[in-house]
């Protein structure tokens, strides 16, 4: 009879340890799938970058100091991306995004750069990108919170080192540059439509009181 306690303790123990296992690995993959996506954003927004450049050099040429800053910072984010470290890529793509901003505040001095349909169009699909890019970063970030959660706590945390699990690195951006580089178009700009204020409703009048029956 002890034996066979023995047996069932065992038993029941390597099951949670295999659960706690299992659910460490569901967890870590979650967080490379979500990384992964980031990824994908990132190189899409790189891609459009050179396209962008030249179609504002096409009217801003003597601006070469803003072209060649972008240039730089798009190379950078690149060769950080390869490396797949959150926080050199968050740092890369911060400095990115800077002198994305400097290149919209140059193209703002040229109006018949805003008239251009392939200054639109890229401007269009790089805000469509950083959106996607945010939300994906809320994504990892949300499952890198999970998964470092999961990891320090007990008795999973007895199973890291062992196993070779790691915390993963939440995807940081200054907050500067967690809005979406945007480029006004002056008078052709879209007017944001105010919201009518409505009155407040008054309070209804209390009901009178029921008159007391009448006596005998």
């Amino acid at each position: 009879m002890p034996a066979l306690i023995i047996v069932v303790i065992v038993i029941l123990l390597v099951a949670f340890l295999a659960a706690a296992y299992n659910g460490l690995v569901k967890r870590r993959n979650r967080t490379q799938e979500a990384w992964s996506q980031i990824d994908v954003e990132l190189k899409r927004r790189h891609d459009l970058i050179p396209n962008l450049v030249e179609t504002v050099k096409g009217y801003a040429a003597h601006e070469s100091g803003t072209f060649e800053a972008v240039t730089i910072a798009r190379a950078a984010a690149v060769s950080a991306g390869a490396t797949g470290d959150p926080a050199k890529v968050g740092a890369a793509e911060n400095v990115l995004s800077q002198s994305l901003r400097s290149l919209f505040a140059v193209s703002e001095n040229y109006p018949e750069l805003h008239a251009s349909d392939n200054f639109r169009d890229l401007q269009e699909q790089l805000t469509a990108t950083e959106d996607k890019i945010a939300f994906a970063r809320r994504y990892y970030n949300t499952s890198v919170r999970d998964y470092n959660i999961a990891l320090q706590s007990f008795p999973r945390n007895l199973l890291a080192g062992t196993f070779g699990f790691h915390a993963a690195e939440f995807f940081q951006a200054d907050a500067v540059d967690r809005e979406v580089p945007q480029v006004s178009f002056g008078a052709d700009a879209p007017s944001v439509p105010t919201v009518p204020t409505v009155p407040p409703v008054p309070p209804e009048p209390p009901e009178p009181p029921e008159p007391a029956p009448p006596t005998a």
